[in-house]
Order: C-alpha cells, then structure tokens, then sequence
C-alpha cells in the first residue's frame, strides 16, 4: 500500500455549525468518527469538503455554516502536499456580507479558486445521496461533476460559465427582449461552454469505467445521458457548436415559454448500472446502489492518484449504512489498500472493528459548550 501523498495534517474550526471551536491532528491515514447523532460527525467531514472550492457536501449557504447565535465562521487546515504543505483557510466574507464564502492560501487571497483546486480534492458520499437515483437528474449531475472536477478544476469554470450566459438568456427571453444580437452572444456562449463541459464529463466516464472494480465491489459502467454527447460521439466539438448555437436560436420561443433553455449542460444526467448484469442502478436495491456508488468514488480516487499523482480526500458519511456485512468487510479492506486518506462517520463505533489497529477512531460528543472530539 502506497503512503497517501495529499494529507490532512491540521483542521481548525472557528464558529463552524455546532463547534465553537476545535483543533484537530489527525493520525491515522483513515479517521473514524463514532458518536450519537448530534454529535457533529458530519459537520466536521462537511468542514472538511469545504477546502475545496463549491458548497460542500450539504450545498449549504454562508450564512448557514456559522454557529447558533454566531456573526462569522472559518475553518483552516495545513495539507501536505505532493510538493510542499500549505494552508488552506475558508470562511465568511470580513464584512460578514454576502455569499461568496473567501479563500486564503498561505495567508494570501488566491489568483482564483482553480489555483486552490489545484492543490486538494475531495470526494464524498452522504447518506442523502441514498436516493440518488430514485431524485431528479440535478443531483446525478453534480455528483458527476465533482468526480471531472476533481480531475479536471477547470471543469467548474467551464460549468459556471455556460450557467451565467444561460441566466442571462433566460432572463432577456422572459422579459420579451428579443435583440438578437445579445441573445446570440449568450447562445455562443452557452454552446462553447456546454461543449467543453461535455467533453470533460465524457472523458472522465470513458477513464472510470476503465478502472478495474476496487476490491470485491461490483464493477460499476457509468454513461452520460446527453444529447450534446450524443453529437460528440460521431461529430468534431466545432461542429456539435454550431448544432447547439442554431438549435437555440430556434428555440427561443418554446424556451421563453418554459422558462429554462431546452437544450445546453444542465440538461445531462448520468447513468450508473452493473457492469456484469446490466441492472441499472435505478432498478437496484438500496444496497446494491450504495455498493456501486462506494465502487464509484474508490475507483475515482485510484484514477485521481495516477491522474494528479494525489487521490482525493475521501468524506464517507455513514458509509456502512445498507451494506451486509461482506460488503462492509470489502469496503474496509479496500480503504486500507487505498493511497488516500479517508475519513469515516458512525454511531456505532463497533461497526468498525475490522480497522481496529489499522484507523485512528474518535468518539464524537456534544455538550452545552458544543460539540467535540476524544480519543476512541
């Protein structure tokens, strides 16, 4: 097993959901957090997604992650790095104003979030994302994305900025402003974007589905429902351009009447299904989806490790949740094979009695003064 080459070394909380504050070391390549719920398990893998650029793993406002009666938040870690360590900080604007969360990377404001993306990634799953595929296409999506995004951090701007010309799209449509001039410039927009956006989620289907199963977890075949990579299946990304920019000009008015462009990025879903019997995951029980999901986000991490020579760090939320006990037994012992560090979330610390000896476990706790952390 190779040494995790991104490395959580130090986690400061200040005002964070439920901690007042907290300063934590962590030992051990994989963490497991046992506690009662409440405890502030889960706010602490959450402080943890968000030292990567985004809304974390709740999608959570500014104003919601400080402390109960609090006026500002801020979390800090030093990670050690291929290259070097750094210091990571994130938290509420200095005025306490707006929803842009701010970043500083070894004390200075960074050039742009890609510059801090560069440098960690993380991957996670969460008991919500049970139903991931019994919801709608938005949060497939997104999980989608922060599987490229990791691989690729210019994935995010490409996505941003295909969603900023659609807004403005949709809002000169629902105004009646019909300039064609402006409504082209934006359309040209979208369709640039959407293409490169496109062309990273498919290239990172076809990289994952050719990563052997990790363990003794299904092999897991993801497609990317869409039909602009229908189009880049057979036709150059130019052409698929021009496909995309004429077909929104002629939908100018069906999509003033729905509100919402009919064709652009926001419309790909992604497909997940058994490789070796074709069940789509939709169609399988809850623990067959979590299953391929954990397969999913493990083979992800080994692909991110060759890719950027660093896998990403891995949030499990309850990951034993609706796994029979082989496959928590194969979970486990694929994380210790595993060049990541992972962190892991329970209520029952005895769950994960076959990482005795191998994880750091810390017993969560909540009191008057707030939650905190013990050793197990």
């Amino acid at each position: 097993m190779v040494g995790p080459q991104l490395r959580l070394s130090r986690l400061s909380l200040t005002g964070f959901r439920s901690y007042e504050a907290l300063t934590w070391h962590p030992q051990g390549r994989i963490s497991v957090l046992a506690g009662p719920n409440g405890s502030g398990k889960t706010n602490l893998l959450e402080a943890i997604s968000l030292l990567v650029p985004g809304r974390g793993l709740r999608g959570a406002r500014v104003a919601e992650l400080q402390r109960l009666g609090g006026a500002s938040w801020a979390v800090a870690a030093r990670l050690e790095t291929p290259h070097a360590a750094v210091d990571i900080g994130t938290g509420s604007p200095p005025d306490g104003r707006g929803e842009r969360r701010v970043f500083r990377l070894n004390g200075q404001p960074p050039r742009n979030q890609a510059e801090v993306a560069s440098l960690v990634a993380a991957v996670w799953l969460t008991p919500q994302m049970d139903r991931l595929f019994q919801e709608a296409a938005g949060g497939r999506r997104r999980f989608l994305d922060r599987l490229v995004y990791a691989l690729e951090p210019a994935h995010a701007r490409e996505v941003a900025a295909h969603d900023t010309a659609m807004a403005g799209r949709n809002r000169l449509l629902s105004e009646g402003r019909r300039d064609p001039a402006w409504l082209g410039g934006l359309e040209d927009s979208m369709a640039r974007h959407a293409v490169a956006a496109t062309v990273a989620r498919m290239a990172l289907v076809a990289r994952l589905n050719a990563v052997p199963p990790p363990g003794a977890f299904p092999a897991a075949r993801m497609n990317l429902l869409c039909p602009i990579a229908d189009r880049l299946a057979t036709e150059p990304a130019l052409a698929v351009e021009d496909w995309l920019r004429e077909s929104l000009a002629a939908a100018r008015g069906t999509d003033a009447a729905a509100g919402s462009a009919s064709l652009g990025a926001h419309r790909a879903d992604m497909g997940l299904e058994d490789a070796a019997t074709a069940l789509p995951a939709a169609l399988a029980s809850t623990g067959q989806q979590k299953a391929l999901l954990i397969g999913v986000v493990l083979a992800h991490a080994a692909l991110l490790a060759g890719a950027r020579g660093f896998a990403p760090l891995l949030l499990l939320d309850e990951p034993a949740v609706h796994l029979d006990p082989a496959r928590r037994a194969a979970l486990f012992a694929a994380l210790v094979d595993l060049p990541a560090q992972v962190f892991l979330t329970g209520t029952d610390e005895a769950t994960f009695g076959e990482l005795r000896g191998t994880a750091e476990l810390l017993r969560a706790h909540a009191s008057a003064a707030g939650t905190g952390l013990e050793p197990g």
